[in-house]
């Protein structure tokens, strides 16, 4: 950690020895039951020789268990014999969400992924988001955050690039996006949370970040699981982290799509019960029923209807049946030649 840190959370780990090591990001956080306590916030450094650096991050969101299984399952598996450069793995980043499989802290309810730049004196969850945006961040030539849809949402597993440029000048994140090797993957010009999200912050670092969106709905799926750490393996070797024959062929093609504005979301017209028309990796058409939002307090009412406002892939969809107006219901992707 650079002696000028604003940071109060202090890593026990040394970034800059060879081997392996595990510890603690400690933020101290005086409560009632603990005076002088910190939470301890698991980290672990990997090093050998002189090389590019990769942050790995998951846990971002507590209910997005897909890449804290992998970056878990990473942590024993790789050698650091094996390695050229660093690898620094944060498997459960907002760790009071984590630990309570929520998508928000139960200590303030932060958002990690709406706070970034963070604030050093800020709530536990903006001293977090400004830890990792400005020491662990610069530390890196990639930082690869991986999600999935959570607790109220499903995803086609799937890779994404959130910065990515029309103009051409984003060449190094679609080349490791393409590296990555998921069957399907995304670009957008800009992540839902913008500049407030793990992306964004990178991209003020000057730092490529990779993401996924590996599925979701509370669980784990063997798919899922499988595609995020092929993924995670294949960028370490894109990065010259890991040597070339340690590269596992993807399964088939990449399909790339786009994300773009609103008209790529559905949201939910009316307070009720969420019934599906179509589901994930269908093609949909403009105008296209989506939903219908039926009322059983008034059984006799007709249902709201929800339509598609684009054609497209369905990328996203909604989890639980009870919802209300402005709930994500899905959301598309269009085919882009990248």
């Amino acid at each position: 950690m650079p002696a000028t840190s604003r940071s109060r959370i202090v890593a026990d780990v040394d970034f800059d020895r060879s081997g392996r090591q595990h510890g603690f990001l400690r933020l101290f956080h005086s409560v009632h039951a603990s005076a002088y306590g910190f939470i301890p916030i698991p980290i672990v450094v990997l090093r050998n020789g002189d090389g590019p650096t990769a942050l790995l991050v998951s846990g971002t969101h507590g209910d997005e268990y897909e890449g804290q299984v992998a970056l878990c399952n990473l942590v024993k598996s790789l050698d650091p014999a094996r390695i050229q450069g660093r690898v620094i793995i944060l498997p459960a980043a907002n760790f009071p969400a984590a630990m309570a499989g929520r998508r928000t802290s139960p200590i303030d309810e932060g958002n990690l992924n709406r706070l970034f730049p963070g604030d050093p004196d800020g709530t536990v969850t903006e001293q977090i988001a400004y830890h990792i945006e400005h020491e662990l961040v610069p530390m890196a030539d990639l930082v690869c955050d991986l999600h999935s849809g959570g607790s109220s949402l499903m995803y086609v597993p799937s890779a994404l690039f959130g910065g990515w440029q029309r103009d051409g000048s984003s060449t190094k994140g679609v080349a490791a996006l393409k590296a990555f090797g998921s069957p399907v993957a995304y670009v957008a010009e800009t992540n839902q949370g913008g500049a407030r999200t793990l992306s964004g912050g990178a991209a003020r670092q000057g730092i490529v970040c990779l993401g996924t969106e590996a599925g979701g709905s509370g669980h784990v799926t063997r798919d899922a699981l499988s595609m995020v750490q092929r993924g995670v393996n294949n960028v370490l070797v894109h990065l010259g982290i890991l040597p070339e024959d340690a590269r596992i062929a993807p399964d088939a093609p990449t399909r790339f799509l786009e994300v773009g504005g609103p008209d790529y979301f559905v949201y939910a017209p009316e307070n009720g019960l969420f019934e599906p028309l179509v589901e994930l990796g269908e093609m949909v058409r403009a105008g296209q029923p989506a939903a219908l939002i039926h009322l059983p307090e008034t059984p006799w009412a007709e249902p709201a209807t929800a339509h598609f406002a684009r054609d497209g892939f369905v990328l996203c969809k909604r989890v639980p049946g009870r919802t209300v107006r402005g709930d994500c219901l899905f959301h598309l992707g269009t085919d882009i030649a990248l």
